[in-house]
């Protein structure tokens, strides 16, 4: 068992330096990101000075887009000694796919609402075609009825 001077950390450090909410840290201990922390007598947690790198790691992983239970893989192997970096680059190679496919369907869409928009006059609409968002624009020499 630990013991209370391993665990100096209070909460309210921890969350401070790694700049964390409190229900953060403990949802992490919940499913496993952070070990369950050591106890006061009067059941107040004590953490490890490791659980800020830890908690860097976490948040730093998910801004790249991993999910929890990726980076609970990558900690899994992390906490066995072995560096983590083979399936890092597996998981952060597949995820930069993703991120081009999304890129790509995103630039599609960015072309078909800017097509959209050139086409919608400031003018009001008539009655839209089917499968239209609006008719195509009326010339003003037509006869309207």
């Amino acid at each position: 068992m630990r013991t209370e001077a391993a665990t100096a950390l209070t909460m309210s450090q921890v969350t401070s330096r790694a700049g964390v909410r409190p229900d953060t840290v403990r949802y992490y201990e919940r499913i496993g990101l952070l070990p369950v922390p050591a106890r006061t007598s009067g059941a107040h947690r004590r953490y490890d000075e490791n659980v800020i790198d830890r908690l860097r790691f976490i948040r730093g992983t998910q801004r790249l887009g991993l999910t929890l239970t990726e980076i609970g893989d990558l900690l899994s192997v992390r906490d066995t000694g072995v560096c983590p970096c083979e399936p890092a680059e597996t998981m952060l190679r597949r995820h930069l796919a993703e991120i081009e496919a999304e890129m790509s369907r995103l630039g599609e869409l960015h072309a078909e609402l800017s097509s959209l928009l050139s086409g919608m006059s400031g003018e009001s609409c008539a009655d839209p075609l089917p499968g239209a968002w609006c008719p195509p624009a009326r010339e003003s020499g037509e006869g309207g009825g």
